[in-house]
């Protein structure tokens, strides 16, 4: 059921922002008087699940749900239709329009992805609020990763952090991309003892041949989340069951507080996670304390490093509501944020690491809630959007990048590109992006089968 509830939402999702994103294009292509043959949501290679045609354009609905698309006349696109191209042009095809207005047309799908997404944002933050997780809210304080430990900076486990870069830290989650993307360096923090201390982390760690940026450090170490909230490993209610043929390994239940694993104290839950680490698909020795009781059960530890429950929730969050003004304001200074975190995070998938974390669809639908939950579907949508926008307006032909490559070409030099130029182009970016769709989509399946 969680699956199909996954799938719903991000089905929805997809086809909201695809039918906008071309409707960013038709709706310039028709005031500029460019004839539009097709309008479909999803391909339809073969045949279409619906098709209706209203007076030059067809509309329909494909069967094959991997985008949408508009056949703009006279244009070279994901059609290919050379038959049409090879005819003297018309007065209301693409191709006999002004360059400027053939570049409007490209990039009115990017424009509107882009507004879909700060509106969004905007209407989110302005009906449901802000849940912020601030230093008052974590009365253990933050746990600091293991590689930033090994720093030597000055954190210790249970600190509270005051301020970044000189201003006030309003949630404590956004520390990771403030620090892994948008340079900021100077934490202020306030150590169990009272004592406040202001730690800088350096631009580059290492010396010589093996020196890195920080922030390509952080991505290689896996430690982006430097600081978490500190928690005790007390068990919720959501267990796995215990296989029946494994009947001498105990369980847990609701409420269990756990105090070591094999010998080793883990009095809070990322000491927990870094000693369970070590160990994988075995039985080990877990002492915890139940009903005020010091027990001592035999627990299986899964492949995944981990007894399988999920931690208790032990904080609270503050809510923060905004009038329409501030939600404006907030929800457009969110939208930009995203899309520079996002545009920033790029450069990381041309390393081995960033190439075996890319995810398709199955990671995409991931980012849904197992239940059906609005907040979350619209902010995922809005990211998704602002997402749609900076990859559709990458330089890689058959995307609407690569069009607005071609004319800024032409409105340079005054002249078209060969019609076999874009033909080629074409040809090869789509190739290129659809064997980018199978290498990502292949990397969920192998995750799926063997995990992480």
């Amino acid at each position: 059921m969680d699956f199909w509830i996954r799938a719903a939402q991000l089905l929805l999702s997809l086809s909201i922002l695809i039918v906008v994103h071309e409707f960013g294009h038709f709706i310039p292509a028709r005031l500029f008087k460019i004839r539009v043959e097709k309008f479909y949501l999803f391909f339809d290679p073969w045949f279409s699940l619906f098709k209706k045609k209203v007076g030059d354009t067809e509309w329909g609905i494909g069967w094959l749900p991997l985008g949408g698309y508009v056949k703009i006349a006279g244009m070279v696109d994901e059609s290919m239709d050379k038959e049409q191209m090879a005819l003297p042009p018309k007065e209301d095809e693409f191709r006999s329009k002004p360059a400027w207005q053939r570049l409007i047309v490209m990039l009115g799908g990017v424009t509107v992805n882009v507004i879909v997404g700060f509106l969004i944002y905007i209407l989110v933050i302005f009906g449901y609020g802000k849940d912020v997780v601030t230093s008052d809210n974590l009365p253990h304080g933050i746990a600091v990763h293991p590689k930033i430990m090994e720093l030597n900076l000055g954190f210790q486990d249970g600190d509270k952090l005051i301020s970044i870069d000189g201003e006030p830290i309003e949630n404590i989650r956004d520390i990771r991309i403030q620090l892994w993307l948008r340079g900021k360096r100077t934490l202020e923090v306030e150590h169990q003892n009272g004592a406040r201390e202001i730690i800088t982390f350096p631009e580059q760690i290492g010396e010589g041949e093996n020196a890195q940026d920080f922030d390509r450090w952080l991505f290689a170490n896996d430690a982006i989340n430097s600081f978490r909230p500190r928690i005790l490993p007390i068990v919720d209610s959501n267990l796995l069951e215990t296989p029946e043929n494994e009947s001498a390994v105990g369980r847990l239940v609701q409420g269990d507080q756990i105090l070591a694993v094999n010998g080793v104290s883990t009095p809070y839950f990322h000491l927990l996670t870094n000693e369970l680490s070590k160990y994988s698909d075995t039985i080990l020795p877990i002492q915890l304390v139940r009903s005020s009781d010091t027990i001592t059960e035999r627990l299986k530890v899964y492949n995944d490093h981990t007894l399988g429950f999920r931690i208790s929730n032990q904080f609270d969050y503050t809510h923060i509501d905004y009038t329409f003004a501030q939600a404006i304001s907030a929800g457009i200074k969110t939208g930009a944020n995203t899309m520079g975190d996002y545009a920033g995070q790029l450069k990381y998938i041309f390393t081995k690491k960033g190439a075996s974390s890319m995810g398709g669809f199955g990671a995409i639908g991931k980012m849904f809630p197992t239940s059906w939950d609005w907040e979350a579907f619209w902010l995922n949508t809005a990211f998704i959007s602002l997402v749609l926008a900076i990859m559709n307006i990458l330089p890689i032909p058959a995307l609407d990048g690569g069009h607005v490559v071609f004319l800024i070409y032409e409105i340079i030099t005054g002249k078209e590109a060969p019609q076999k130029v874009l033909e080629y182009a074409q040809i090869i970016g789509f190739v290129f992006l659809l064997s980018l769709l199978l290498y990502a989509n292949g990397n969920d399946v192998v995750k799926a089968l063997f995990g992480n």
